[in-house]
């Protein structure tokens, strides 16, 4: 028997009104996160990835759709239902700078989601700074900081901040929007290393937002390609990796660069041109730069199908070109 789920998403939009039309930002997506795992999303710049995680979290309210935490339907709930799940569902945020207050020192920053919530009253100083002293040890960032400012900190310790912040009311699922993607490579290793003793400590379920696949090749259980708001594949990350069948994901997984000189890399390159994702037509957003495209890929949408136990695909022709 398979792992309970903690979210399941259904055929959740998020449009946005623009002078030359709707613009399709998230469009008709469905997956589920069981507890404990992490789904990766990946896909190019500019196809939904950040919009969606917003949109789950609410942040940006859906066009449609459901949205489903423990079985309930969050776009249902009120201001104070909405307020009160906050303390099971956090985000931490792609530039760990701009999403701190670059007037409150580190202790200020973490303490803040626990008063907002009334976890501890402001005049509760002693325990609230013990908490935050704790926060701050869980995520490896010493306590010398506890009165530092953003701008006095490097790119790691400010995102070990905005970890521990999103840790502070204890949550259970919190969305990854490309945590380390601002970051050297060799933070983003420590963070990462970070993210993943902390879901194993705190049995954190996660929805881990990146561009990166190297990254979410070692990270995730399960990963979803987006492309122009929808998604063309989903499956687990080893048969992803092992047989790629959407002509999208071969491309991106060409694209992975090789610690090796001697291997010969045979690179998928893209041609043609982006779809518009204002209104946009009826078909496979992706035909205009796939080479395997035929008329039967234009006029009408192409839905996920489970082209193999687990493996969906949005691809009419991934049985022949596979």
């Amino acid at each position: 028997m398979g792992k309970e789920n903690l979210l399941e998403v259904r055929h959740l939009k998020k449009y946005f009104s623009t002078a030359a039309g709707q613009l399709h930002a998230v469009d008709d997506v469905s997956f589920d996160i069981a507890k404990g795992e992490t789904l990766g999303v990946v896909g190019e710049s500019g196809c939904g990835k950040s919009t969606l995680g917003r949109a789950v979290l609410r942040l940006h309210e859906p066009t449609s759709g459901e949205v489903l935490f423990d079985g309930k339907n969050i776009l249902s709930y009120g201001k104070s239902e909405m307020k009160a799940l906050k303390r099971d569902m956090q985000l931490i945020f792609q530039d760990p700078f701009s999403s701190l207050n670059p007037r409150m020192t580190v202790s200020q920053s973490i303490a803040l989601p626990l008063t907002i919530q009334g976890v501890y009253k402001k005049k509760d100083n002693e325990a609230l700074n013990k908490k935050v002293r704790e926060m701050m040890d869980l995520v490896g960032l010493a306590q010398r900081f506890v009165n530092s400012y953003p701008h006095e900190l490097d790119g790691g310790r400010r995102q070990r901040i905005g970890i521990a912040r999103a840790l502070a009311l204890n949550p259970r699922f919190i969305v990854c929007d490309e945590p380390v993607s601002a970051l050297d490579v060799s933070i983003q290793a420590q963070i990462l290393n970070l993210m993943q003793d902390l879901q194993r400590d705190m049995g954190l379920t996660y929805m881990f937002i990146t561009h990166d696949l190297s990254v979410v090749k070692h990270l995730a259980d399960k990963i979803m390609v987006m492309y122009l708001g929808m998604v063309v594949e989903y499956c687990d990350v080893k048969q992803l990796f092992a047989k790629p069948l959407h002509p999208y994901t071969k491309a991106l997984l060409s694209a992975i660069p090789v610690p090796d000189p001697d291997v010969e890399m045979d690179r998928i390159i893209l041609k043609g041109e982006i779809s518009s994702p204002i209104d946009p037509k009826p078909g496979c957003r992706f035909a205009g730069r796939c080479i395997y495209a035929t008329d039967a890929c234009r006029g009408k949408d192409i839905p996920l199908t489970e082209e193999e136990p687990g493996h969906f695909t949005a691809c009419i022709r991934s049985k022949e070109i596979n």
